[in-house]
Protein backbone atom coordinates (compact mmCIF):
# COMPACT_ATOMS: atom_id res chain seq x y z
CA UNK A 1 0.00 0.00 0.00
CA UNK A 2 1.36 3.32 -1.13
CA UNK A 3 2.53 5.67 1.68
CA UNK A 4 0.96 9.40 1.85
CA UNK A 5 2.65 12.16 0.96
CA UNK A 6 4.14 14.45 4.01
CA UNK A 7 5.24 18.24 3.59
CA UNK A 8 8.07 19.47 5.19
CA UNK A 9 9.03 23.68 5.35
CA UNK A 10 12.24 24.69 5.99
CA UNK A 11 13.90 21.12 4.59
CA UNK A 12 17.14 22.39 3.36
CA UNK A 13 18.87 21.74 6.56
CA UNK A 14 18.99 21.23 10.18
CA UNK A 15 15.57 19.26 11.77
CA UNK A 16 13.63 20.18 8.37
CA UNK A 17 16.42 18.04 6.31
CA UNK A 18 17.01 15.12 9.24
CA UNK A 19 12.95 15.00 9.04
CA UNK A 20 12.60 14.65 5.41
CA UNK A 21 15.69 12.03 5.74
CA UNK A 22 13.58 9.93 8.42
CA UNK A 23 10.32 10.07 6.56
CA UNK A 24 12.56 9.15 3.44
CA UNK A 25 14.03 5.90 4.95
CA UNK A 26 10.84 4.50 5.89
CA UNK A 27 9.37 5.09 2.33
CA UNK A 28 7.35 8.26 2.27
CA UNK A 29 6.45 10.68 -0.31
CA UNK A 30 7.57 14.10 0.29
CA UNK A 31 7.05 17.84 -0.55
CA UNK A 32 9.92 19.49 0.67
CA UNK A 33 9.86 23.55 0.63
CA UNK A 34 12.95 25.83 1.73
CA UNK A 35 14.44 28.78 0.07
CA UNK A 36 17.90 26.87 -0.86
CA UNK A 37 17.06 23.99 -3.65
CA UNK A 38 20.38 22.69 -3.98
CA UNK A 39 20.48 22.03 -0.17
CA UNK A 40 17.18 19.97 -0.87
CA UNK A 41 18.43 18.14 -4.08
CA UNK A 42 21.73 17.53 -2.08
CA UNK A 43 20.06 15.32 0.32
CA UNK A 44 19.24 12.65 -2.89
CA UNK A 45 15.87 11.73 -1.37
CA UNK A 46 13.71 9.71 -3.47
CA UNK A 47 9.92 10.59 -4.16
CA UNK A 48 10.40 13.69 -3.10
CA UNK A 49 9.25 17.26 -4.98
CA UNK A 50 11.53 20.03 -4.35
CA UNK A 51 10.30 23.53 -4.16
CA UNK A 52 12.09 27.14 -3.77
CA UNK A 53 9.10 28.76 -1.58
CA UNK A 54 9.47 31.63 0.90
CA UNK A 55 7.05 30.57 3.80
CA UNK A 56 5.63 33.95 3.99
CA UNK A 57 4.10 33.64 0.38
CA UNK A 58 1.10 31.53 1.13
CA UNK A 59 0.04 31.01 -2.57
CA UNK A 60 3.53 29.94 -3.34
CA UNK A 61 2.84 26.96 -0.61
CA UNK A 62 -0.70 26.15 -1.64
CA UNK A 63 0.21 25.60 -5.06
CA UNK A 64 3.12 23.74 -4.26
CA UNK A 65 0.98 21.62 -1.90
CA UNK A 66 -1.20 20.94 -5.06
CA UNK A 67 1.37 20.03 -7.45
CA UNK A 68 2.38 17.65 -4.77
CA UNK A 69 -0.95 16.47 -4.01
CA UNK A 70 -1.58 15.72 -7.70
CA UNK A 71 1.60 13.38 -7.81
CA UNK A 72 1.95 11.82 -4.61
CA UNK A 73 -1.98 11.91 -3.34
CA UNK A 74 -3.51 13.58 -0.46
CA UNK A 75 -0.83 15.47 2.12
CA UNK A 76 -1.30 13.39 5.07
CA UNK A 77 1.41 15.31 7.35
CA UNK A 78 2.73 18.79 7.38
CA UNK A 79 5.70 19.89 9.28
CA UNK A 80 5.52 23.23 9.92
CA UNK A 81 9.02 23.65 10.35
CA UNK A 82 10.78 26.97 8.99
CA UNK A 83 11.77 29.50 11.28
CA UNK A 84 14.22 32.12 12.30
CA UNK A 85 16.07 33.05 15.31
CA UNK A 86 16.98 36.32 15.60
CA UNK A 87 17.64 36.70 19.23
CA UNK A 88 19.43 40.10 21.00
CA UNK A 89 19.22 42.51 23.25
CA UNK A 90 15.59 43.90 22.99
CA UNK A 91 16.42 47.40 23.53
CA UNK A 92 19.38 47.66 20.92
CA UNK A 93 17.45 44.97 18.03
CA UNK A 94 16.66 46.84 15.02
CA UNK A 95 12.89 46.49 14.48
CA UNK A 96 13.49 44.68 11.32
CA UNK A 97 14.46 41.77 12.84
CA UNK A 98 11.09 41.52 14.36
CA UNK A 99 9.20 41.77 11.55
CA UNK A 100 11.31 39.13 10.30
CA UNK A 101 10.52 36.82 13.01
CA UNK A 102 7.25 37.35 12.96
CA UNK A 103 6.59 37.08 9.49
CA UNK A 104 8.03 33.79 9.37
CA UNK A 105 7.66 31.96 12.59
CA UNK A 106 4.16 33.35 12.82
CA UNK A 107 2.50 34.20 9.16
CA UNK A 108 4.86 31.30 7.93
CA UNK A 109 3.37 28.80 10.09
CA UNK A 110 -0.26 29.75 9.65
CA UNK A 111 0.46 29.63 5.76
CA UNK A 112 1.21 26.11 5.60
CA UNK A 113 -1.77 25.45 7.92
CA UNK A 114 -3.79 27.12 5.76
CA UNK A 115 -2.91 24.88 2.99
CA UNK A 116 -3.20 21.51 4.23
CA UNK A 117 -5.84 22.09 6.70
CA UNK A 118 -9.04 21.89 4.71
CA UNK A 119 -8.18 18.91 2.89
CA UNK A 120 -7.11 16.79 6.59
CA UNK A 121 -10.69 17.90 7.91
CA UNK A 122 -12.43 16.50 4.61
CA UNK A 123 -10.39 13.15 4.40
CA UNK A 124 -11.11 13.40 8.25
CA UNK A 125 -7.35 12.32 8.60
CA UNK A 126 -4.00 13.99 8.44
CA UNK A 127 -1.24 15.17 11.11
CA UNK A 128 0.14 18.94 11.58
CA UNK A 129 3.34 19.12 13.20
CA UNK A 130 4.32 22.83 14.76
CA UNK A 131 7.95 23.58 15.18
CA UNK A 132 8.45 25.50 18.96
CA UNK A 133 11.09 25.61 21.16
CA UNK A 134 11.90 25.26 24.66
CA UNK A 135 11.62 29.48 24.16
CA UNK A 136 7.67 28.81 23.38
CA UNK A 137 7.24 26.85 27.07
CA UNK A 138 9.54 29.77 28.78
CA UNK A 139 11.27 33.03 28.49
CA UNK A 140 15.06 34.55 28.06
CA UNK A 141 15.99 38.11 28.53
CA UNK A 142 17.26 38.01 25.19
CA UNK A 143 14.63 35.98 23.27
CA UNK A 144 12.18 38.44 23.75
CA UNK A 145 10.48 38.54 20.42
CA UNK A 146 11.45 34.91 19.52
CA UNK A 147 9.57 34.18 22.38
CA UNK A 148 6.54 35.80 21.82
CA UNK A 149 6.67 33.90 18.50
CA UNK A 150 6.74 30.52 19.77
CA UNK A 151 4.78 31.17 22.46
CA UNK A 152 2.36 32.06 19.54
CA UNK A 153 2.87 28.55 18.17
CA UNK A 154 2.21 27.07 21.29
CA UNK A 155 -1.23 29.17 21.66
CA UNK A 156 -2.43 28.78 17.79
CA UNK A 157 -2.02 24.93 18.27
CA UNK A 158 -3.77 24.23 21.29
CA UNK A 159 -6.68 26.22 20.15
CA UNK A 160 -6.82 24.42 16.36
CA UNK A 161 -6.16 21.15 18.16
CA UNK A 162 -9.15 21.57 19.85
CA UNK A 163 -11.07 22.53 17.44
CA UNK A 164 -9.00 19.83 14.81
CA UNK A 165 -9.93 16.72 17.20
CA UNK A 166 -13.59 15.62 16.52
CA UNK A 167 -12.32 15.69 12.73
CA UNK A 168 -9.74 12.79 13.37
CA UNK A 169 -6.75 15.72 12.62
CA UNK A 170 -4.00 15.48 14.91
CA UNK A 171 -1.65 18.63 16.02
CA UNK A 172 1.52 17.94 17.82
CA UNK A 173 3.96 20.67 19.20
CA UNK A 174 8.04 20.00 19.06
CA UNK A 175 9.87 22.21 21.57
CA UNK A 176 13.44 21.35 21.51
CA UNK A 177 15.93 22.87 23.82
CA UNK A 178 19.47 23.34 22.03
CA UNK A 179 20.00 21.59 19.48
CA UNK A 180 23.14 21.33 16.55
CA UNK A 181 22.04 23.10 13.87
CA UNK A 182 22.54 26.46 11.95
CA UNK A 183 20.29 28.56 14.26
CA UNK A 184 23.04 30.49 15.79
CA UNK A 185 23.38 32.08 11.98
CA UNK A 186 21.01 34.16 12.03
CA UNK A 187 22.27 35.52 15.66
CA UNK A 188 23.76 38.92 15.05
CA UNK A 189 23.85 40.21 18.50
CA UNK A 190 27.07 39.38 19.52
CA UNK A 191 27.06 39.48 23.74
CA UNK A 192 23.95 37.13 22.98
CA UNK A 193 25.67 35.08 20.61
CA UNK A 194 28.52 34.59 23.20
CA UNK A 195 26.21 33.87 26.14
CA UNK A 196 24.53 31.38 24.38
CA UNK A 197 27.49 29.51 22.81
CA UNK A 198 28.93 29.53 26.56
CA UNK A 199 25.86 27.92 27.81
CA UNK A 200 25.70 25.26 24.76
CA UNK A 201 29.34 24.65 26.07
CA UNK A 202 27.96 24.25 29.98
CA UNK A 203 25.84 21.63 29.51
CA UNK A 204 28.23 19.08 26.80
CA UNK A 205 26.49 20.53 22.97
CA UNK A 206 22.77 20.44 22.06
CA UNK A 207 21.39 17.44 20.64
CA UNK A 208 21.41 15.62 17.28
CA UNK A 209 18.35 16.88 14.98
CA UNK A 210 18.10 13.46 13.75
CA UNK A 211 17.00 13.06 17.51
CA UNK A 212 13.98 15.36 17.34
CA UNK A 213 13.38 13.98 13.45
CA UNK A 214 12.94 10.20 15.20
CA UNK A 215 10.65 12.07 17.69
CA UNK A 216 8.44 13.74 14.95
CA UNK A 217 8.55 10.20 13.00
CA UNK A 218 7.80 8.20 15.97
CA UNK A 219 4.52 10.49 16.66
CA UNK A 220 3.19 10.27 13.46
CA UNK A 221 3.32 6.45 12.80
CA UNK A 222 1.48 6.06 16.11
CA UNK A 223 -2.33 4.93 15.60
CA UNK A 224 -4.45 7.75 14.38
CA UNK A 225 -6.39 7.68 16.88
CA UNK A 226 -3.83 8.23 19.49
CA UNK A 227 -1.60 11.59 19.94
CA UNK A 228 1.21 13.13 21.69
CA UNK A 229 -0.07 16.63 21.55
CA UNK A 230 3.94 18.09 22.93
CA UNK A 231 7.58 16.67 22.79
CA UNK A 232 9.97 19.08 24.60
CA UNK A 233 12.95 17.19 23.50
CA UNK A 234 16.42 18.72 25.33
CA UNK A 235 19.99 18.04 26.14
CA UNK A 236 19.21 15.81 29.57
CA UNK A 237 21.92 18.57 31.30
CA UNK A 238 19.82 21.77 29.82
CA UNK A 239 17.65 22.38 33.14
CA UNK A 240 16.32 25.88 32.18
Amino acid sequence: MAKPLVVITGASSGIGAATAQAFAAEGYPQLLLARRIDRMKALGLPNAMCRVVDVRDREAIANAVKDAEEKYGPADCLFNNAGIARLGDITKQDPAEWDEMIDINVNGVMNGVHAVMDGMVKRRHGTIVQMSSIAGRKVYPDHTVYCGTKYFVHGLSDSLREHLAPHDVRVIVISPGIIETEVLDHVTDKTTLANYRAAKVKIGGGISADHVAQSILFAYKLPQNVLIQEICITPTRQGY
